[in-house]
Parts: C-alpha cells; sequence; structure tokens
C-alpha cells in the first residue's frame, strides 16, 4: 500500500489531477472517433479510398503544422494554446456528429473537418509537453509522464472496442457526439488550472522565423535529441510503418484474420500500460541509454512475424514492444522536459516529433509494393534486423555521458484575465 501510494504521489497535487482527468477523459473520446468515421466512410459508399482520403486529410495538418503549432504554444503559453486547440476540436466533432445525423456525410465535407481536426491536434501536442513540467515538481515528471501514457495506451484498448458496440447500436453520430463532449471536459479542466507566472514566454517581439530558428538551435545542439530522433525516423520508416501495413496481411492469410490482428495490437496496448505501472516510482540511473535500450523491444513483433510464429507468440512480442514504447517514451519525453529551457520546449518538441514521424507515410506507402516484390517475410525480417542494429549504433554514437544537469524549472504560466 505504501509503495502504492508513492508512485501515485504525482495525483496528490490539485493541478495534474485535474488535468489528468480531462486528459483521460478527452483521450477516451478521440480513440472512439476514429473507428465511428471510418465506419460513417463505409456505410456511405466511400471504400477504402474515402477512408484514405479522410485519414489523410487528419494527417496532413498534423505534419505541416506541427513546428507552428510549437512555437505557438512558447509564444502565447501552452495552456491558450491547449484550450483553443480542445474548443476546435470540441467543435469540429459536433459538427461531424451533425453531417452523421442528417445524412450529409459526404467524404469532402469530412475530409475538411478532419482537416481542422489534424490542425488542432499539431497545436495540442508540443504544448502538452511544454505544459507538463508547470504542473508537477520536476521530481515528479517521470511519473506524470509514465501515467499520462498509461492513459493514453489504456484509451487505445478499451476505446475502440467500445467505440464500434456503440456505432452499430446507436450510429456513428453519437460516437462523434461523445468525442466532443470529451473534449470539452479537457477544455473545462484546462481552464480550472491554478498556475503562477511563467518566468517567461518566447519574446512577442521576434519574428516566427527567428523563434523557430532559435527552437532549432536549441534541438540541434543537443547530440542525444536529434540522434534520438533520426533513430525514431528510420524506425518508423523501416519498421513500424511495414509493421502496421503487412501485419494484417499476415494475420489474415495465418493468424486468424481480423480477430487475431485485434489480439496483437490490444497486446500492444496491454504491455505499453503494464510498463507505465512498472515505471512508476522507478527512476534509472542511467536514463537516456536505458531510454535507447529499450527500443531494441520493438524488433519483437516484427521478427516474430518473419519466423512465422503462432498467434500467442506474436501477441507475447507485442506485449514487449508495447512495454518498449512507453518506458522509451516517458524517459525520453521526462528528459526533454528537464533539460530544455521552459520557455522553448514546445519548439523542441515540436522539431523531435515531426523528425520521428517525417518519413512514416513513406513506409506505409512502399511497404505494401516493396511485399509484392520481395514478399512480407523479408521486409518485416529487415525492419526487426535494422531495429536491433539501430539500438546498439545509437547508443555507442551517444556513448556513456548521461544530458548535463538540467536547467531550472520553470515556473507555470500566467492566468488568462477573465472574460468580461
Amino acid at each position: 500500500m505504501v509503495l502504492t501510494s508513492r508512485r501515485l504521489a504525482v495525483l496528490r497535487g490539485r493541478e495534474f489531477r485535474l488535468f489528468f482527468i480531462g486528459f483521460a477523459v478527452s483521450l477516451f473520446g478521440s480513440s472512439m472517433a476514429s473507428v465511428a468515421v471510418t465506419f460513417a466512410v463505409l456505410d456511405g459508399g466511400g471504400g477504402g479510398s474515402g477512408v484514405g482520403v479522410v485519414m489523410t486529410a487528419r494527417i496532413l495538418p498534423i505534419v505541416l503544422l506541427l513546428v507552428l503549432g510549437g512555437a505557438a504554444a512558447d509564444r502565447l503559453g501552452p495552456r491558450r494554446v491547449m484550450l483553443g486547440s480542445d474548443g476546435l476540436r470540441c467543435a469540429t466533432q459536433a459538427a461531424t456528429a451533425v453531417l452523421m445525423f442528417t445524412a450529409h456525410g459526404r467524404i469532402w465535407a469530412l475530409a475538411v473537418l478532419m482537416a481542422f481536426w489534424g490542425l488542432a491536434e499539431a497545436v495540442f501536442m508540443p504544448a502538452l509537453d511544454a505544459l507538463l513540467p508547470r504542473l508537477v515538481p520536476t521530481g515528479e515528471l517521470a511519473d506524470a509522464n509514465a501515467l499520462l501514457g498509461i492513459a493514453r495506451n489504456g484509451a487505445a484498448v478499451a476505446g475502440p472496442a467500445l467505440a464500434g458496440v456503440l456505432t452499430a447500436v446507436a450510429g456513428p453520430g453519437w460516437v462523434l457526439l461523445v468525442d466532443a463532449v470529451s473534449y470539452a471536459v479537457g477544455g473545462v479542466a484546462l481552464a480550472l488550472l491554478r498556475l503562477p507566472p511563467a518566468v517567461s514566454e518566447a519574446a512577442a517581439e521576434e519574428s516566427l522565423f527567428a523563434e523557430l530558428r532559435a527552437g532549432w538551435s536549441e534541438f540541434s545542439s543537443r547530440r542525444w535529441q536529434w540522434v534520438s530522433a533520426l533513430q525514431a525516423c528510420l524506425f518508423n520508416l523501416l519498421v513500424w510503418a511495414p509493421f502496421l501495413v503487412l501485419g494484417p496481411v499476415v494475420a489474415d492469410e495465418r493468424l486468424g484474420g481480423a480477430g487475431g490482428w485485434g489480439l496483437v495490437m490490444g497486446a500492444y496496448g496491454v504491455g505499453a500500460v503494464l510498463g507505465g505501472l512498472l515505471l512508476l516510482g522507478r527512476r534509472p540511473a542511467r536514463p537516456l541509454r536505458t531510454a535507447v535500450a529499450v527500443t531494441v523491444g520493438w524488433a519483437l513483433p516484427s521478427g516474430a512475424l518473419a519466423l512465422g510464429w503462432p498467434l500467442p507468440l506474436v501477441a507475447v512480442a507485442a506485449v514487449g514492444a508495447g512495454v518498449t514504447s512507453i518506458v522509451c517514451g516517458t524517459l525520453f519525453a521526462t528528459l526533454t522536459q528537464r533539460h530544455v529551457p521552459p520557455e522553448a520546449l514546445g519548439r523542441v518538441s515540436a522539431y523531435g516529433t515531426l523528425g520521428a514521424f517525417a518519413f512514416g507515410p513513406v513506409g506505409l506507402a512502399l511497404a505494401g509494393p516493396l511485399a509484392d516484390r520481395v514478399g512480407a517475410a523479408p521486409v518485416l525480417g529487415f525492419g526487426a534486423a535494422w531495429q536491433v542494429a539501430s539500438c546498439a549504433l545509437t547508443l555507442l554514437v551517444l556513448g556513456r555521458r548521461e544530458p548535463a544537469e538540467p536547467v531550472a524549472a520553470g515556473a507555470a504560466e500566467a492566468p488568462s484575465p477573465a472574460p468580461a
């Protein structure tokens, strides 16, 4: 009991506890929305191409505007940016629900609304990394990041399952309405936060280009930042994208089809939740090396598929990859929040995220055609071998030195004046 209480000590603080509740609720809503939108497109006769158009419309603004979102978080303050994001996402999902209820959910209309959803997510993601150090003491950042990861992966497991049931029983419009309400809950939680004044925000008189250049200098001056981003970029290109594309193909051939693939992805989410629970209250002595070393676990599911393992063993491998995901993500986010100046956190987070995911769409596009030429197993096997090699190479490049002592922790953003 004492150990559990110590691991959850970060929830004793009112500000983080309030934010965590709102964040978890909005996560659960958004994890259901993708399922509802997909089935709305299919029910409307859009087929696979329609789903691709709508999902691309959501992803494209994230890729294009992520860095600008980071600059906005540093200039305006992360809480203000996140409030605007939640407001836009609430309105977007409510409007999408109305289209469903009135049977006007045409592909082009859904694509436009999904683009606004992606725009809001592009500014929310880097702002989240910038806000967290203003909610909790530096010593509790790792636990706070772990809890957010647990909520994210728990929602990814439970949300789609509930969305499938609600979509079948009540229709996709109701699911999207629930998502709109969940964003409203998240916005209310953000608005109720009591944060002391910030030490500084990005200088308002600086041009946007100057702010982006300064953020790039902060990012590129830390070798552990850009080397890790490069490793993540190649992981998404060579390992994860082929796994997501070819995994369902292999599952359809010999793992029981959609049910088997659902079990594999569910196991990944369960592994992430378990890894987060195990990480709570623990402080690795060498967090950077630990974060890099565990990335070898991402080779497990691709390797299992390439070697023809049966479904139970593939699921176990996916659990291992899920543990890898949350341990690496939590430790690296905590390092970034501890060692990057608070006034640049949004931009540095955005550059790292953009670098990590820049070539992911390329991998998604090329995995299928490449597998048609050489087979799925060689593509997946190469990805697994590459991940093992990249883990060793990254450890070698970074050496044994951990990042220097962290900068002084910043205070929180100044509260906005109450509306008239």
